[in-house]
């Protein structure tokens, strides 16, 4: 399964608008029919290369003239690199069908609360202008987290659905009122949020971010919680958090090391140099199963895998994130 494969669909950059210091949205145009569900993200094929990357359509169905994707910049990140220094206007980029459940047309629900961190507000994002538009009785909630006001992707759009859904926006550093200072907390979301139980929790944004928003909307009575993950890219586009973890190959013992916690397998993979193909990185063409034999992870996907390889150890590397030391056979 090649890249031509993966991304079929062709499309023209018409134009590129640069939302935060670090964050572009690139406008595509659609020559023929392109069918997507708000929150849904597509493979995109990096220049002439066969390696893709996983971006989310920011973009509404129904209500954009063009088919976005909205990137953050990432110091040797090969994919946004491409994407936002060096594509201009006038140039083609390929992609792949929509693709992931994460959308609020798959599942319909009368109260919503959106969680979104930094560029985790693209999918949210697109979902809001669709409620807005297609569901106006819908009560939805959103806070969104970033580093400082400068961050905010999408501020005017937001400021204007702020007369409709019930908007925070936490800072970390220098916040503008009506700003809350700091991050998440569970403080947070029990004030701003007393009526968990009833509502469908989307959250898309960093691991760390969502497994403590998804720890703390339970515990205050949350159902139905669905979460977006973020592609697993370059090790230079992970954050280390301190907490390293080693990786170790039975077949091939000369390789291996240690990594931080946060990385994806595929990541640790690459960095030690473990044989893996990688095509898609998003936990959708199957090419990087890879088989553990000793340690600790959660899987975001499974897709192409069956239940007897699921048994016998097999994961997706890009859709592995480690708890602990790992082992491969």
């Amino acid at each position: 399964m090649n890249s031509t494969t993966l991304c079929p669909w062709r499309m023209q950059v018409h134009h590129i608008i640069q939302e935060t210091p670090d964050v572009w949205t690139l406008a595509l145009i659609d020559h023929d029919f392109y069918r997507w569900q708000a929150g849904q993200f597509a493979l995109v094929r990096i220049g002439n290369s066969d390696e893709v990357r996983a971006y989310t359509l920011s973009s509404t169905p129904g209500q954009s003239r063009f088919i976005t994707l909205t990137i953050r910049h990432i110091e040797q990140g090969k994919g946004s690199s491409w994407l936002t220094q060096q594509v201009k206007p006038g140039d083609f980029v390929w992609l792949s069908d929509p693709q992931g459940s994460f959308s609020c047309e798959q599942h319909p629900a009368s109260h919503y609360l959106l969680l979104a961190a930094g560029c985790g507000i693209t999918p949210v994002m697109s979902m809001a202008r669709w409620l807005h538009r297609n569901r106006p009785e819908t009560d939805v909630q959103l806070i969104y987290s970033v580093r400082s006001p400068r961050d905010v992707i999408f501020a005017a759009e937001l400021q204007q659905l702020s007369s409709w859904l019930t908007l925070t926006i936490i800072a970390e550093q220098q916040p503008a009122a009506p700003m809350l200072a700091g991050r998440l907390t569970p403080d947070i979301l029990a004030q701003r949020v007393p009526d968990m139980a009833r509502r469908t929790v989307m959250m898309c944004g960093p691991q760390p971010y969502m497994d403590l928003a998804e720890q703390t909307v339970r515990e205050l009575g949350a159902n139905k919680v669905l979460r977006e993950q973020f592609t697993a890219g370059a090790p230079g586009e992970m954050a280390d958090g301190g907490v390293r973890y080693h990786l170790s190959s039975a077949s091939q013992p000369l390789k291996g090391g240690d990594f931080p916690a946060g990385w994806s397998l595929l990541a640790a993979m690459e960095q030690h140099k473990l044989p893996v193909e990688a095509v898609c990185r998003a936990g959708v063409c199957g090419c990087c199963k890879t088989r553990v034999a000793r340690g600790d992870y959660q899987t975001s996907s499974s897709v192409g895998l069956t239940a007897e390889e699921i048994a016998a150890g097999y994961v997706l590397a890009c859709s592995c994130q480690p708890a602990g030391d790992i082992e491969l056979a």
